[in-house]
């Protein structure tokens, strides 16, 4: 008797077949952007592939594989490490699947900031989601230690973003942000190209009370631009991105550091020369400039050209300014940080300048003083204020995944060490 065996299970697994699935594999990762361990589950239950015989080593991807299979849109990989020192923390098993995330609200260097309601408390926050890949990468995991530095220290000031907590995976960091939605000044400076002058120096004051209150904890800001700065559902400036914050600088204490945004960059910094606090006032003055003016002072689209403005060209100021504004920017937009409006009292110059004579500070910190524009937004769906090119674009299914079913790799272990004591809640509050 003649046994027939059925060729269309035992035929033996050739080159472009394996090729196939590996190509299948790709594809299924990218487009349903699901996890490396749900797709194998899939696969091991199709009849064809789970009775061949080579099966269970195509299944067992090699780490190298498993890296380049890998994108950003995929699952990260779990840590069957011991768990990690993650610093003070009342809310250590926080996790990405804590939060429905809605919508895209920003994107940066290194991640994207995530509208996000928490599923316990049903709070909506602004959630930072950073890849730890590209932060080492480019060398910048000290900027953002240093970030979540200085947020730990701004919860009592109404004028900085807060950090509710912040947490780690495997691939990513995530910080808990308050979510502020009024829309960067930016933005609104763009839809209404500049401010009145009462408008401007009711947001160039809440501006200074922050850098004051950073100054006082020795930490120099150095990024201030119209892009970090926020408006509330109120219309108060909230200041955010503390990437490029300098901490332990003293009154009279310097860092060298080139770093920062061309339009905003002060003479010292471009010089390469040791800077102070007063960078902050070069930057206000700018910001300041740009609300009254629509551009940055020494703009050119030539960066070459608008640094050697930066350097050598004079300030020039036209007409349509009060006398105070005036002499403020002349006194912020001094070249010689020796000289400049800050240089000797530090917050205290700028706070007792003639041109905040009509702001009352107490009630400025108080938030009593009716902001000059309401954004109008109706609650915390209303993304009215954000760009359409963030909030239009899906969520990756990955961001709220825990990781699972992946072995750890080399690289990914450098990454959780290189960011040891980054998680971080409040002692006194509970998201379990």
């Amino acid at each position: 008797m003649t046994v027939k065996t059925n060729t269309a299970i035992f035929q033996p697994l050739t080159y472009s077949k394996m090729r196939g699935m590996v190509a299948v594999l790709i594809a299924f990762m990218k487009q349903r952007r699901m996890g490396l361990n749900d797709f194998v589950q899939k696969m091991a239950m199709n009849s064809y592939t789970c009775k061949h015989a080579e099966v269970p080593s195509v299944l067992t991807i090699s780490q190298p594989q498993e890296k380049e299979l890998l994108d950003d849109n995929s699952s990260p990989p779990p840590s069957p490490l011991p768990q990690i020192n993650l610093g003070p923390s009342s809310n250590p098993h926080a996790k990405p699947s804590d939060f429905h995330f809605l919508k895209i609200i920003g994107k940066g260097s290194f991640g994207k900031v995530l509208l996000a309601r928490h599923k316990a408390d049903e709070k909506f926050y602004a959630v930072k989601v950073l890849q730890k890949k590209a932060i080492l990468k480019k060398k910048e995991e000290k900027h953002i230690m240093s970030e979540r530095n200085v947020l730990l220290k701004n919860v009592k000031h109404p004028f900085l973003v807060g950090l509710h907590f912040s947490f780690q995976t495997t691939s990513r960091l995530y910080f808990v942000l308050d979510y502020i939605n009024g829309g960067e000044l930016f933005y609104h400076l763009q839809r209404e190209r500049c401010f009145l002058e009462p408008r401007a120096r009711f947001y160039a004051a809440e501006i200074a009370s922050a850098l004051g209150y950073l100054h006082s904890l020795n930490i120099v800001y150095r990024d201030l631009k119209p892009e970090n700065i926020l408006l509330d559902s109120q219309g108060h400036i909230i200041l955010t991105d503390f990437g490029l914050c300098k901490e332990n600088i003293e009154q009279n204490g310097t860092t060298s550091t080139f770093c920062g945004t061309p339009e905003y960059l002060a003479p010292e910094v471009l010089h390469k020369q040791p800077y102070d606090r007063t960078v902050d006032w070069w930057c206000l003055g700018a910001v300041l400039y740009e609300m009254l003016y629509g551009l940055p002072p020494f703009y050119s689209r030539n960066t070459a050209e608008m640094y050697d403005n930066i350097l050598n060209k004079p300030l020039q100021l036209k007409p349509n300014i009060t006398n105070s504004a005036r002499n403020l920017l002349e006194g912020l937009l001094q070249k010689d940080r020796a000289k400049r409006l800050g240089a000797t009292n530090d917050f205290m110059e700028i706070k007792n300048h003639s041109f905040f004579s009509p702001i009352n500070w107490d009630d400025l910190i108080n938030k009593k003083i009716t902001p000059p524009f309401n954004p109008n937004v109706s609650g915390p769906n209303d993304l009215q204020h954000f760009d359409p090119e963030f909030t239009e674009e899906p969520v990756p299914n990955s961001i709220g995944q825990s990781p699972d079913g992946i072995l750890i790799t080399a690289s990914i272990k450098e990454a959780a060490e290189a960011f040891l004591g980054f998680s971080y809640a409040p002692p006194m509050e509970s998201f379990l």
